[in-house]
C-alpha cells in the first residue's frame, strides 16, 4: 500500500507562486501513474494534473494550463506541483493521488491512493 504525504499549501497574493511536493512511502512509486486533485468548499473534488510513471507524459486541466508544472523525482519518490500566476479561484484544498494506470485517467474515483490534503489560499 503506498502512503502518500501532501506538503508545501499556504496562503500567496494573487500573482504569486507556490510549489507543492507530495512524497510517497513505497519504492514501487514509480510504477504508478499520479495526480493532482483540488477541492474547494462546497465543489466537487477536481482533477487539476496528471503525470506518467516516468514523467515523459503530463496532462492538465484547461484551467490550470500554461500556469501549472507537474513533475517527479522517483529517485526520491516524490511528485511536485509548480503553480504560478496563481488565482483566487485556485484556493482549495490539494489533494495528490496514485493510480496503476494511464496518466489520462482523470476521474478521482479510479485513483487508488490518496494523500491527505493540502490547503492552498489566493488572496486577491
Amino acid at each position: 500500500q503506498v502512503q502518500l504525504v501532501d506538503s508545501g499549501g499556504g496562503l500567496v497574493q494573487a500573482g504569486g507562486s507556490l510549489r507543492l511536493s507530495c512524497a510517497a512511502s513505497e519504492r514501487t512509486f514509480s510504477s504508478y501513474a499520479m495526480g493532482w486533485f483540488r477541492q474547494a468548499p462546497g465543489k466537487e473534488r477536481e482533477y487539476v494534473a496528471s503525470i506518467s510513471w516516468n514523467g515523459d507524459s503530463t496532462l492538465y486541466a484547461s484551467s490550470v494550463k500554461g500556469r501549472f508544472t507537474i513533475s517527479r523525482d522517483n529517485a526520491k519518490n516524490t511528485m511536485y506541483l509548480q503553480m504560478n500566476s496563481l488565482k483566487p479561484e485556485d484556493t482549495a484544498v490539494y489533494y495528490c493521488a496514485a493510480v496503476r494506470g494511464s496518466v489520462f485517467i482523470i476521474s478521482p474515483d479510479r485513483y487508488d491512493y490518496w494523500g491527505q490534503g493540502t490547503q492552498v489560499t489566493v488572496s486577491s
